[in-house]
């Protein structure tokens, strides 16, 4: 980077010294921003050298000189909440910020699950985005940066959103319903700054002074700084990708004999199940695949068609008739289709997919909906479809995710954050750390730390833990999910840190469950307790194990809301072992408001519980009596 701005320097060094001359602001300090209440409020920029800086607000001025270094911050009293206003930021220019609240402002981070739109689940909530217009809750997105070696001083791009029914579709869904309910209860502006990357672990979002206290990722932010290390895993990383859609797109014989067009002849084709997995042995899994269905429609029911092709692994182009309907990247993205009428005819219509397959097998997942819809009538796609595969290859090599380093996005999407005052931070995330949980024991705290440092203030830290996810188990054992969970609750350790249960809400199909606003709304309920100092009980956390005889008693803390048994069923999901380690399910009874009766008649001296340790623990009926489930946890340390 400074090699590059050597070269440019000498030839531009005029436009340079008359840009740097104007008083400027950082991205986030622009029209319609939301300002922390009774808090101090830091604005600050860049201009000249020497030059005075004077800012009006609320009747009000204050005045200072800029560094040696052009740049200059001042602090203004705090303030409670209200707007909008206007402020005036003027040296040898005059900024005028206009639409300014103060209010309540939240860092929304982590990774796809705090990234996830509300655009991808407008069907589920159309209502809320109709009627999502208001003035006091505004979004800033954090554009992806990914910042090696040093931190930013700013981000490249970004602006203030109010919710309306136009920007509300770009919103953080978590972070919309989160702040949705913290209006409603508080009527103060609510301004979330949705800083999250999809597919992220912790480590990436820790900075470098902190991330020395865990050795490995210290020794590969010391590699990153090498002299061409970076540039050679790009250039190796764009090599094999073009490589090999090269090959595909020149082999693909569904291509060169136009296996989308409708009148082509399939009736020696092979057969696939919807949902399913490609199956045939001979052939390589990966390479293309293409599928046929036909569907037959009348003439009055050509318009408003809507096709639902669920997920498949991985990416995809869809036909209607022999005519390109769209493409979809990869396999977390659900296919949404509007089909035009002109594209379709009364009489047998036929659905072509080319299906992409880069690892594993080429597949149409579980748990989404396969369906042509019309006004009046809906067609089932499930079942037998025609597939032949059109080209076979190796495995493309997994690319080098740069996301994944560490503080490579604390350098570019949090360090500019660090002068702007927060209420406080919701994060949700954890699915990047779970094949290394019992490091995500350290990780997460030491994260939590290092964000409280850098934005000097004790940032209350409110974070969702793993969702029910992957298929259920008939038979309790060992679940990376269950322990990254568990590295979760120990966090509650930190003070001011709360923690939202879902293991309800989640989908064993789909690592992005739909349902947000529960999520949003656990959070909003540890706000109120945490922050808020409402008088808001926590969830019940395991206190003591004692061994009665054939029975294990769990106790519960008593300042937690009441325990419950949703439903007529037993209590699910509790498993008990002896010494040997064998956990079997086990018989669990509420005994009071705050102690569970745990056993096993095969088992008559048990040593340790389990409840809902399982990647997912779908159908969990252990509550509160506020309607939230109670952690996975475990009583004992036998496995790390």
């Amino acid at each position: 980077m400074n090699s590059i701005v050597k070269r440019i320097w000498i030839p531009v060094i005029c436009c340079v010294f008359f840009s740097y001359a104007e008083v400027k602001l950082p991205k986030l300090l622009s029209d319609g921003m939301i300002l922390q209440r009774n808090e101090p409020i830091k604005i600050w920029g860049t201009s000249a050298v020497g030059e005075e800086i004077t800012i009006q607000f609320l009747e009000q001025t204050f005045k200072t000189i800029s560094s040696n270094k052009g740049q200059w911050d001042i602090t203004l009293p705090p303030m409670s909440h209200g707007g909008p206003y206007e402020m005036s930021i003027k040296g040898e220019n005059e900024i005028v910020l206009k639409n300014i609240l103060i209010g309540d402002v939240w860092l929304a981070s982590g990774q796809s699950n705090m990234a996830f739109t509300m655009s991808k689940v407008s069907e589920l909530y159309a209502q809320e985005i109709t009627n999502s217009s208001n003035l006091f809750i505004r979004q800033f997105k954090v554009p992806k940066t990914i910042q090696f070696n040093r931190p930013k001083a700013d981000f490249f791009s970004g602006q203030w959103e109010s919710a309306s029914p136009n920007s509300v579709p770009g919103f953080s869904a978590v972070a919309y319903f989160f702040a949705k309910q913290i209006y409603e209860n508080y009527g103060v502006p609510v301004g979330i700054i949705n800083s999250s990357v999809g597919g992220t672990p912790a480590q990436a979002w820790t900075s470098s002074e902190s991330i020395k206290q865990i050795p490995e990722y210290f020794f590969r932010t010391e590699q990153l700084k090498l002299d061409g290390f970076i540039e050679g895993i790009e250039r190796a990383n764009q090599k094999a990708n073009k490589i090999w859609n090269k090959n595909a797109n020149d082999n693909d014989e569904g291509i060169i004999n136009k296996w989308y067009n409708k009148n082509l002849d399939d009736s020696d084709w092979d057969t696939m199940n919807c949902p399913g997995q490609w199956q045939k042995k001979g052939a390589s899994a990966q390479g293309v695949l293409w599928l046929r269905k036909d569907i037959k429609l009348t003439s009055q029911n050509l318009s408003d068609a809507k096709l639902k092709l669920g997920r498949f692994v991985d990416a995809d182009a869809v036909y209607i008739n022999g005519k390109l309907l769209g493409k979809t990247a990869h396999k977390f993205l659900h296919r949404k289709y509007n089909v035009p009428q002109s594209l379709l005819h009364e009489g047998t219509n036929t659905i072509a997919v080319r299906l992409v397959t880069y690892r594993g097998k080429p597949a149409m997942l579980e748990g989404a909906e396969y369906s042509f819809r019309l006004k009046d009538t809906l067609i089932p796609l499930e079942g037998l479809w025609k597939a032949k595969k059109g080209f076979s290859t190796k495995a493309l090599p997994k690319p080098h995710n740069f996301s994944w380093e560490p503080t490579v996005l604390y350098n570019g999407m949090i360090a500019p954050l660090k002068n702007y005052k927060l209420k406080g931070a919701i994060w949700y995330q954890g699915e990047g750390n779970v094949r290394k949980a019992v490091q995500y024991d350290s990780l997460f705290p030491i994260m939590i730390n290092d964000w409280r440092k850098q934005f000097n203030q004790e940032l209350p830290f409110l974070f969702v833990q793993l969702a029910n996810y992957l298929k259920p188990v008939d038979q309790p054992e060992s679940s990376a999910w269950a322990r990254l969970r568990e590295a979760q609750l120990k966090t509650l350790k930190l003070p001011k840190t709360g923690m939202a249960v879902i293991i309800d809400v989640g989908e064993a199909y789909d690592i992005h469950p739909r349902n947000k606003k529960d999520v949003g709304y656990r959070l909003a309920l540890e706000a109120d307790r945490i922050v808020y100092n409402k008088n808001t009980r926590p969830s019940p956390v395991l206190k003591s194990l004692k061994i009665k005889g054939d029975t294990a008693i769990l106790y519960f803390n008593k300042k937690a809301s009441k325990l419950l048994k949703k439903g007529d069923d037993p209590l699910k999901y509790f498993s008990i072992s002896a010494a040997d380690k064998q956990f079997k399910w086990a018989n669990a009874k509420i005994v009071g408001k705050y102690r569970v009766k745990v056993w096993n008649s095969k088992i008559p001296n048990p040593k340790a519980v389990r409840y809902a340790w399982a990647d997912n623990p779908e159908g969990v009926n252990f509550y509160t009596t506020d309607n939230r489930p109670i952690s996975p946890f475990r009583t004992d340390e036998w496995e790390k």
